[in-house]
């Protein structure tokens, strides 16, 4: 279920970023950096350059959720047995795992975060992609699964030492909300967040109205490089995040395999859902919601969304028409100001 990269447009130019909020005695600075194999980009009102201190915390998230480190605590998790992982002393991987049990049940299994194994074994991981058959698929399939972790007090434990996870799907908006927090704590009140396409936005961008978020048409584009906007959100205190499967994907023998693995079957999903965005109060909540409602489809996940609370989501769809088309939670017109 690793998430695609997206690029989402915020309504500012690098010249505004200049101006000053004279009410506060605050300039609006921007940020940007790499992290987590992708790009941010962060805009805040500050009398002080804060990148330095921004960086130090994605620097410490990284080691903690990073599968690519053997080192994170993740990666500890994915090579211990059956004995039982204290997190208490791991706060934000902790934190992970427990909102992705959650999202798990919540989703009856659309969201799992132990979906690396056959994550891997599509290519979309951190190993190299193998021949897939229908046998590897259910050899897999013995040992991944929410119900495999058991949590208590802070104390993981792995039915099947097998088991693997993968935070891919989380990783990035939980971040946003990591920087948002960070960002608080220094006295940071208007500010828009955003790694890999996944962003949190709080108060007023530099002309001073709500910030104005783009969607991407879901255009297969593996580069990055075809940004047509599809619809236009206003958005400010919330977060919002976006999966879809037309960035990271590959063909083989014809076929297309795009990153968002169901895990009630095994493989990639094939359905008329493009894309998922999803508006929440916080942006790990986003980015989990965002990446379940494509395993689900467009019915099945509108008819979620609609039942919770504080979450908004808008879905691009194609079911065999000429052009895509929109479904949205009834709720989503509240920022199409």
């Amino acid at each position: 279920m690793k998430k695609c990269r997206l690029l989402v447009a915020a309504s500012i130019t690098l010249s505004s970023l200049l101006l000053l909020n004279a009410c506060q005695g605050k300039r609006y600075i921007m940020n940007e950096g790499y992290i987590f194999d992708t790009i941010y980009h962060i805009t805040y009102a500050s009398t002080k350059d804060l990148q330095t201190g921004i960086e130090a915390e994605l620097q410490k998230f990284d080691a903690a959720l990073s599968m690519f480190s053997p080192e994170s605590t993740i990666s500890q998790i994915n090579q211990a047995g059956k004995e039982e992982i204290n997190l208490n002393k791991e706060s934000w991987t902790l934190k992970v795992i427990e909102e992705s049990i959650k999202i798990s049940k919540l989703t009856h299994g659309a969201f799992d975060i132990t979906v690396a194994p056959l994550v891997n074994a599509w290519g979309f991981g951190f190993k190299n992609m193998d021949h897939v058959s229908q046998q590897d698929i259910d050899s897999l399939r013995q040992f991944v699964g929410y119900k495999l972790l058991q949590l208590h007090n802070g104390i993981l434990f792995k039915a099947d030492p097998r088991v693997q996870l993968d935070a891919s799907a989380v990783a990035k908006g939980y971040a946003c909300d990591i920087v948002a927090e960070f960002l608080r704590k220094n006295g940071v009140k208007n500010y828009l967040i955003e790694i890999g396409g996944e962003m949190a936005l709080s108060g007023k961008n530099p002309k001073g109205t709500e910030w104005r978020v783009g969607i991407n048409e879901p255009i297969d584009d593996t580069t990055s490089t075809d940004t047509k906007w599809k619809q236009k959100l206003i958005i400010t205190d919330r977060a919002i995040a976006t999966s879809g499967n037309y960035r990271r994907f590959y063909k083989k023998d014809g076929k297309k395999y795009a990153h968002t693995i169901d895990p009630a079957t095994g493989y990639p999903v094939q359905h008329s859902l493009l894309s998922a965005t999803v508006v929440a109060k916080d942006c790990l909540t986003a980015d989990a919601l965002a990446t379940s409602f494509m395993v689900m489809g467009v019915d099945s996940a509108m008819a979620l969304a609609e039942r919770l609370p504080d979450v908004e989501g808008l879905f691009i769809y194609n079911d065999g028409s000429y052009e895509n088309k929109i479904c949205q939670t009834s709720g989503i017109q509240t920022f199409q100001k």
